[in-house]
């Protein structure tokens, strides 16, 4: 498959939805949090749960993806630490840098990008990798976050708990295992597949809008080691990560290592602004993770068409 046919199909979309909500961000102030709201707590989970009870991939498959995100992020926390440290950086940037290294948009872009990419299995996939992050990022995030405001506490833990998707998830893995999965054309299915279906053009309307709103400063100069980290050695680290665990469907390996490289999670932003403390003289961590969601989204139109043409080619088939 040619790169301008893939971006015509899975990376045109994703941008021209997300152009929408960028000149609505524009030209009109828009309040995300309503918006935001009925995402996570309606359309969201009616999207998790569709995708997780009418997949046709494995349970054992499913749960390789899981224990894959959260390996994936701890070595990316790891090296991100360590490079952070190399710099010279120091709070809150340190913690910042290592938030937007690990933990991509997978939801709001990885989703869709996955689903205009590689079908049904790819938007599956893409559920359970946000699910996972979600509950690492409310765990491991959560202590960066409130590392970069100078604290060791993990108070906000209870979010993941709070999270729709979550429960969405154990539910359709129960309905799935117990045989009672509604007919897919019946009245509850295609109900709760119409409400998840409306996530897909919201979501990518909101990044749009995040991204026209958002403070980027001064930190503009200093994000260029986060977007290598994000952009290129996350895609490697999926790579070694599918080929170690052997999830045995290629498609969802393809989409594991494509939800790795996505851009940077507009969630960290929301973490440092709650939990990061007054921001400090220089460059703070808010702004820096804004300018590495900025960077890191522009720069994966043209870095993620050029990886999905490599793993349409055989890449991952290669390395199981």
């Amino acid at each position: 498959m040619s790169l301008l046919s893939v971006f015509a199909t899975a990376i045109l979309p994703i941008v021209t939805i997300a152009a929408v909500g960028f000149v609505l961000g524009r030209v009109r102030e828009i309040d995300v949090g309503p918006l935001n709201t009925v995402t996570v707590y309606v359309l969201v989970p009616a999207l998790v749960f569709h995708s997780l009870t009418t997949t046709t991939v494995g349970g054992a498959t499913l749960a390789k993806v899981f224990v894959g995100v959260v390996v994936f992020i701890l070595v990316m926390v790891g090296l991100a630490e360590g490079v952070g440290r190399v710099l010279g950086e120091s709070e809150p940037i340190q913690s910042a840098f290592v938030l937007v290294s690990a933990f991509s948009n997978s939801g709001n872009y990885g989703i869709p990008l996955s689903e205009f990419a590689f079908g049904e299995t790819g938007r599956a996939t893409a559920v359970l990798y946000l699910v996972a992050q979600s509950v690492v990022i409310y765990t491991v995030g959560v202590y960066l976050a409130s590392r970069a405001g100078g604290a060791r506490g993990l108070g906000a833990l209870t979010k993941v708990f709070r999270l729709p998707l979550v429960y969405a998830v154990v539910l359709a893995l129960v309905v799935r295992a117990l045989g009672l999965v509604p007919p897919a054309d019946g009245a509850t299915m295609t109900t709760i597949q119409l409400v998840g279906d409306a996530s897909i053009p919201l979501m990518l309307i909101l990044v749009g809008v995040q991204l026209a709103s958002a403070n980027y400063g001064a930190a503009l100069s200093r994000v260029g080691p986060a977007n290598v980290l994000k952009l290129l050695v996350a895609p490697a680290v999926g790579l070694a990560i599918v080929s170690m665990l052997d999830f045995g469907n290629t498609t969802v390996a393809r989409v594991f290592v494509l939800e790795c490289a996505a851009p940077a999670a507009i969630t960290s932003l929301i973490l440092l602004i709650e939990l990061g403390g007054e921001p400090p003289a220089g460059v703070s961590g808010p702004e820096y993770v804004s300018a590495a969601v900025l960077t890191t989204t522009l720069l994966s139109v043209p870095v993620l068409t050029l990886l999905i043409t490599l793993l349409k080619s055989g890449l991952v088939e290669s390395l199981l």
